[in-house]
């Protein structure tokens, strides 16, 4: 029998896990939450990669479930929430052992967020997107910023308890 961290085990069960994520990222579109919810899964899956096949295999799997999630996922938010918030739970562990690590974690999360939106915005100067976010107001938007602070602290817990070995 092989053992379980053979080169063949990672690339089976990355494998199946990637055919996992994209399947949640395609649903994405179904629910309007899940805008949000299908990329925690995601991440969730990829720490289950990181620990069992290591950080190599999950840097390949994160790029290739990011990349077929904006090819075939029909909610593009969620597929560029994931590409620039995915890699998450891979430098995780670096920023655990930083002093304030709760200042990096944060930094990184509203700097992926912003350049993501940015990039929406400028960019492909999508119009709708535009216009929602003239539509609520500043203030609105200062609380949707401080609820996915809140939901990522939220998501750093929850792959600190759950994934401790």
């Amino acid at each position: 029998m092989q053992r379980k961290n053979s080169p063949a085990f990672a690339v089976a069960f990355g494998g199946v896990l990637a055919a996992l994520a994209v399947v949640i990222m395609c649903m994405g579109g179904l629910i309007p939450v899940a805008t949000f919810l299908c990329p925690i899964i995601c991440m969730l899956l990829l720490e289950v990669i990181r620990k069992q096949c290591g950080s190599r295999i999950a840097w390949t799997w994160y790029a290739a479930v990011a990349l077929l999630s904006l090819l075939l996922g029909p909610d593009k938010e969620a597929a560029a929430v994931f590409l620039f918030l995915g890699f998450y739970p891979i430098v995780k562990p670096k920023l655990d052992r930083k002093k304030l690590s709760w200042l990096w974690k944060l930094l990184l999360f509203n700097c992926a967020i912003g350049v993501m939106y940015l990039v929406f915005l400028r960019l492909f100067q999508l119009e709708e997107m535009v216009n929602d976010y003239q539509n609520i107001g500043a203030a609105m938007a200062a609380v949707m910023l401080v609820l996915g602070n809140l939901t990522f602290l939220l998501l750093d817990t929850l792959l600190s308890n759950r994934f401790r070995r």
